[in-house]
């Protein structure tokens, strides 16, 4: 029986972006679906007893900045430790992969495109030309899916994943739920395929 990953993500987070071609591959290795949810991390955070990264302790913050370095140069990925357009917004293109997703396209892989956009290419996502145009370059419609995506039922399904997101546990980005179990942080991705595999 095919498993489901539910992959909760913002599509700003670099960790995110660190495992989200490492999840795409051991998706196919163990036929197993990505269902991608984008959410309101900054909604979980509050909920959670998490901080958005600008209230966080400068010892935490220089930390991250450490560790981005650190698994840059473990996965050999071509990231800017300090993007141009970081932080951001991710709504629009949030709204944007929920649509490609309702309409049956790959949601995953323009998702991908976005955080790719804003990690390696310094693309600014929150404006609405760049993220047609990243939506255009993924093989999409992108205006159509702009234009989709401001459906009202859009957001409120946006705030309901996100309040799911919280009553199973999610508290950090990205979250993979399988089964009810959590996995939190790109850096847990082998017990992601372990528990596939089992």
């Amino acid at each position: 029986m095919t498993k489901t990953i539910d992959y909760y993500v913002t599509l700003v987070s670099p960790w995110t972006f660190m495992g989200h071609d490492r999840l795409v591959k051991i998706a196919a290795e163990t036929d197993a679906a990505i269902n991608i949810l984008p959410v309101n991390f900054g909604r979980v955070f509050s909920e959670t007893g998490g901080l958005p990264l600008a209230k966080r302790s400068q010892q935490r913050q220089d930390y991250r900045l450490q560790e981005l370095v650190r698994w840059k140069k473990e996965l050999d990925l071509p990231i800017h430790i300090h993007p141009k357009f970081f932080p951001a917004s991710d709504q629009i293109a949030a709204l944007m992969v929920m649509a490609a997703k309702q309409q049956g396209l790959d949601a995953v892989s323009l998702g991908g495109n976005f955080l790719r956009a804003v990690w390696v290419e310094e693309k600014n996502i929150a404006d609405a030309t760049t993220a047609i145009e990243i939506a255009d370059s993924s093989g999409m419609d992108g205006q159509k899916l702009f234009d989709d995506s401001k459906d009202p039922d859009l957001s409120l399904e946006y705030d309901a994943n996100t309040e799911t997101a919280i009553k199973r546990g999610a508290f950090g980005a990205p979250s993979y739920i399988i089964e009810e179990e959590v996995f939190w942080g790109q850096d847990r991705l082998n017990f992601v395929e372990k528990k596939l595999k089992q």
